[in-house]
């Protein structure tokens, strides 16, 4: 079975973005598989809340948006301007998404409103420091999404315990069912089904 996403599922600034990802020598972009995984996620959620960690050139960003119906909104946060420019000019006139520009913990600790239907957490913050944070902006019922968790040639040295020492976190949360896929660069996705206290198993 071919698991590529079909043609017409592509976001249509999808090549527009990858061509900018290039240009600008930026490599840290989600994967088109995770992509389509992202969509089906926010298309669950009509009307909700979606944040993205980590907005990069926007690919991730055109995927969850081309999942999300016509009330739904995505806050996306980036600490580099220059990258999240791009994203800025494809997606500036869509209502339905806010750009922040922060360190992306400072984002985190600084965060007192409302909780979100869909985390995806595709940099640092939010993924190997301030993970709780996040999983407290996580609304019952709501899913964390975290990519690029198979080893891959390139990975800096200690980088492969992080990613253990992070899914070893996330599968003890009792807060949380979680899921596993050996597919596309490897994701989790964990569903809150408890309160927002941090219990583990």
């Amino acid at each position: 079975m071919d698991d590529f996403p079909r043609l017409s599922q592509l976001p249509s600034s999808l090549t527009e973005l990858q061509e900018a990802a290039r240009a600008a020598g930026f490599t840290m972009s989600c994967e088109p598989r995770t992509g389509s995984l992202l969509a089906t996620l926010a298309a669950t959620r009509p009307g909700g809340r979606i944040l993205e960690l980590g907005t990069g050139v926007g690919e991730g960003t055109a995927w969850l948006l081309s999942g999300m119906n016509e009330t739904a909104t995505l806050v996306t946060v980036e600490l580099d301007d220059s990258v999240q420019a791009v994203a800025r000019r494809q997606f500036g006139g869509d209502e339905r998404v806010g750009f922040v520009t922060e360190d992306g913990g400072r984002w985190l600790e600084e965060y007192d409103g409302a909780p979100f239907d869909l985390v995806f957490a595709d940099t640092w913050p939010g993924k190997f420091t301030h993970l709780d944070a996040a999983l407290a902006l996580v609304a019952p019922g709501g899913a964390y999404v975290v990519d690029d968790l198979m080893p891959v040639p390139g990975w800096p040295e200690g980088h492969e315990a992080a990613v253990t020492d992070l899914l070893a976190v996330l599968e003890g949360r009792s807060d949380f069912r979680t899921t596993r896929l050996t597919w596309s660069s490897g994701l989790l996705v964990a569903v809150r089904t408890g309160d927002a206290a941090h219990t583990s198993a």
